[in-house]
């Protein structure tokens, strides 16, 4: 039997180089569903009712801020579906997550993220328990399921650390599976190094979990492809991306950040993370709690186990097709087409007056808002863009979870949301928020991608033919009827030739109709074949044929073209000078259009000089006012200081003259004492030793016994006070007698001095013994001087005796004392003794011509 090699079929052809292709004239809406958590306690309160599957009444408690405000209308809102608290995870799973897997074996990107306040079950619905996973097991198992006889052998896929992937050889991806053999026995698994690692606070509180598959559901795919899926698990934690897959932060006590960078195809992806190749869905959930041991959670007074960070879980399904002969996967990286489903679990949004978080977790608190705020900053200038036709730039890069998904916005897949809201009536004002941002989201379109493979021209079912023959190839080859060793059979034809193979076991020796009839079946093949080679020799023939018709009608068009091609060079000729018109149009619009913003530069530099300006000019002012304030502080702190000065100096003044008002006052009252007691001495005849009686007329006396307001000096020139005078009359012997002009002078005075024992006068008698012991005399008169101030003026002289054996009184010295008013002092102001507040202290001292009385005693 003549042997053949296996070639290819005859329609193939190379491949093409054209890139993936999507199909953007159509759009999308964000679908966002709802997800309602069932009551955790009884008593409890809702503040929510569902009226249809797919709309939500929420209604403001007395406890909410829209209550206390009074606003108490009730708020309606809309979504894709609304999933009531007793609908199971299979049911989410079915409706939201399922038509995204159907989009990732067609070659689409997707992303599903959970949005909601803390507490509200983002966690639950993304991950589920053991024995009721959520979205995120259901998908594996249901991409394992419909992948898993057209798995391709592990490394055969490699990635490039560029977002992309390499096909390698199976020479080269054998060496990898023995090195890595060989590096598992000599190195624990990262799994149980991070348990053991010290610091890993989370490791105890996330036990690995068991879970049971769910091989139910399963998708079609490609039979002729080969599939090999990836994954990946970061968490954005402050705003910085960390691999929670990276083996080589397992031993140092804190990850390191990753950067967000764009690839070739404009695609987002975290440069250097770990990416996983995984073949079964119970390696790939091991790998996830592998990461989510190393997720941080921490406790807060509204969740026990809340998220600090937003985690992204990513499946990459990479598929390449078989060469012509279904066995090797083609060695061209052009080929291979790579999708991928994004999970997110964001991060609850918080309050710290009900989280009643400080330090570290109002930090992340703080993160978690901001990164959930850009993103819907986001989405509103994506929407108003869409609907308003603008323009504006949406700031993706503010934060690395808006740029990390900013492809899928733009167009590169499939997007939807689950809002997770609590129906308690705490959590009221949160929720509405959350609501308006589901709501937001639902209008903001995203185009719908189309995905075109490759056409590389290849028999469709070769995987399946190659197959069939490998094992009837064996059986002969077992039964040693058949030499196979060159066998030559184009598969694709035999494939396409007939139904399926007859049976060919044979249990015994003498099973000849079974050899028999597969060769029968193998002529008809061979017939068929044949007759496919006439016909396909007859459909050359008729393809020549048709050649040179068309070529005859070639040669009449070309003289048919000869004459229009003058005309085409004119027209050119036409269109080459419009093309050099709108060139220099181009040209002038360039120029404008440079000039343009030159001149915008020009505003936006002056706009920005006269804000400048304004700044300073505005600084300048406030530093004139503070220092304008800093002065009339200080200035009312001095004036308050010299006005607390001026007041303790002028009380002091005030106390000093009051002191000598009353030092004066004093002298004044002890002359006026004087003047009353030697006025009364003298009425009664009387000498008063050690007294100065001061005569007065009836005008006179009330005058001097009252004093006037105010303060009296008196003072004496070249004399001494009158306390001093006293004080020198009462260390001498000597008496004064009064004598007032005009009164009566009463027996036994110096004028008629009565003697007690009458004797001849043979000497000068002693005026002693005649004055009963007075030697010093002394006249007061009281009058007004020119300005009408009272004056009081005191007549002193020294008694003598006379030759007649009386006595006389020889006037030596005259004192004048004043009494003045200080008002009218005040007026004075040209008075050279003029001092402060009007006190004014004068002495004068008046000199007369000595008078001589005589007193003659008495025969």
């Amino acid at each position: 039997m003549k042997s053949f090699r296996p070639k290819p079929p005859t329609s193939a052809r190379k491949p093409t180089t054209r890139p993936r292709a999507y199909n953007l004239t159509s759009r999308d809406p964000v679908q966002v569903y709802c997800r309602i958590r069932p009551m955790q306690y009884e008593s409890d309160t809702s503040c929510m009712k569902v009226i249809s599957p797919t709309t939500i009444v929420i209604t403001s408690p007395e406890s909410a801020a829209n209550f206390r405000n009074g606003n108490y209308k009730e708020i309606q809102t809309t979504f894709n579906q609304v999933f009531v608290p007793d609908v199971g995870q299979r049911e989410v799973f079915n409706t939201v997550a399922l038509p995204l897997i159907e989009n990732l074996v067609k070659g689409k990107n997707s992303l599903l993220f959970t949005y909601g306040v803390t507490g509200s079950g983002k966690t639950y619905t993304m991950t589920g328990e053991p024995q009721n996973g959520g979205i995120m097991p259901r998908s594996l198992d249901v991409i394992f399921n419909s992948i898993a006889n057209f798995q391709a052998k592990k490394f055969v896929f490699k990635p490039d650390k560029l977002n992309g992937f390499d096909v390698q050889s199976e020479t080269d991806a054998m060496l990898d599976r023995q090195n890595e053999l060989h590096a598992g026995f000599m190195t624990p698994r990262p799994g149980k190094l991070s348990r053991n690692r010290k610091g890993d606070s989370d490791s105890d509180s996330n036990p690995m979990i068991i879970r049971e598959a769910d091989e139910s559901q399963v998708l079609p795919v490609e039979h002729d492809n080969v599939y090999a899926v990836f994954v990946t698990y970061v968490e954005i934690y402050n705003n910085s991306v960390y691999d929670l897959l990276d083996d080589e932060d397992v031993r140092v006590k804190s990850l390191q950040s990753k950067i967000v960078r764009e690839d070739g195809n404009k695609n987002m992806y975290v440069h250097a993370v770990t990416e996983v190749e995984v073949k079964s869905a119970e390696e790939a959930f091991e790998v996830f709690q592998r990461g989510q041991r190393r997720r941080r959670v921490a406790h807060t007074a509204l969740n026990a186990e809340s998220s600090r960070s937003h985690s992204v879980f990513t499946i990459r399904l990479v598929q390449a097709p078989l060469d012509c002969q279904g066995e090797q996967v083609i060695q061209d990286k052009r080929v291979i087409c790579i999708s991928q489903l994004s999970l997110v679990d964001l991060a609850g949004s918080e309050r710290t007056n009900r989280t009643k978080n400080t330090g570290q977790r109002l930090r992340e608190a703080g993160n978690i808002n901001n990164s959930l705020m850009t993103l819907r900053s986001c989405l509103e200038i994506l929407r108003e863009n869409q609907t308003q036709g603008t323009n504006k730039m949406v700031p993706y890069r503010d934060s690395k979870l808006t740029h990390l998904f900013k492809n899928y916005f733009d167009g590169e897949g499939q997007v939807r949301m689950i809002v997770c809201v609590n129906p308690r009536a705490d959590d009221y004002d949160e929720t509405i928020q959350v609501m308006k941002f589901a709501e937001m989201t639902q209008e903001v379109q995203v185009t719908r991608p189309t995905a075109t493979k490759l056409d590389l021209g290849f028999t469709p079912g070769r995987r399946q033919a190659n197959k069939i023959f490998k094992e009837a190839k064996s059986r002969l080859e077992k039964e040693r009827r058949l030499d196979t060793g060159d066998l030559d059979v184009d598969l694709g034809l035999v494939y396409s030739l007939g139904g399926p193979f007859p049976e060919l076991e044979i249990n015994s020796p003498l099973n000849d109709q079974i050899i028999t009839t597969l060769m029968q079946f193998l002529e008809q093949r061979i017939n068929k074949r044949n007759i496919l080679r006439s016909d396909l020799e007859q459909k050359q023939t008729d393809f020549r044929k048709m050649l040179l018709t068309l070529e005859q009608e070639n040669m009449t068009l070309k003289v048919e073209n000869a004459s229009a091609k003058a005309f085409n060079n004119q027209e050119k000729k036409k269109v080459s000078a419009l093309e050099g018109h709108i060139c220099k149009t181009e040209a002038q619009i360039d120029s404008l259009l440079r000039k343009l913003n030159s001149a915008n530069d020009t505003i936006r530099t002056l706009q920005q000089e006269l804000k400048d300006r304004d700044m300073v000019l505005n600084q300048r002012v406030i530093d004139k006012q503070r220092v304008k304030q800093k002065y009339n502080s200080k200035i009312q702190a001095e004036t308050e200081k010299m006005s607390r000065e001026l007041d303790i100096k002028l009380r002091q003044q005030r106390q000093h003259l009051q002191n000598q008002m009353k030092e004066k006052e004093d002298k004044l009252r002890l002359v006026k004492q004087i003047l009353v007691d030697e006025t009364s001495g003298t009425s009664l005849g009387i000498p008063v030793k050690d007294t100065v009686a001061v005569p007065q007329t009836p005008s006179d006396t009330g005058a001097a016994a009252t004093p006037r307001s105010g303060n009296t000096h008196v003072s004496r020139k070249d004399k001494v006070p009158v306390a001093n005078l006293r004080h020198r009359r009462s260390q001498s012997a000597d008496r004064w007698v009064d004598h007032r002009p005009g009164a009566l002078v009463p027996v036994g005075t110096v004028l008629q001095p009565l003697m007690n024992r009458r004797r001849s006068i043979t000497r000068l008698t002693d005026p002693k013994a005649i004055t009963e012991g007075a030697s010093r005399y002394c006249l007061v008169a009281q009058e007004h001087d020119t300005d009408g101030e009272l004056e009081t003026k005191l007549y002193k002289g020294d008694i003598v005796p006379t030759s007649g054996g009386g006595a006389q009184v020889v006037f030596n010295d005259v004192e004048c004392l004043k009494q003045m008013s200080p008002t009218a002092r005040r007026k004075r102001s040209g008075a050279p003794n003029s001092q402060i507040n009007g006190h004014t202290d004068s002495s004068e001292h008046c000199s007369t011509a000595v008078e001589a009385h005589t007193k003659r005693p008495r025969m």
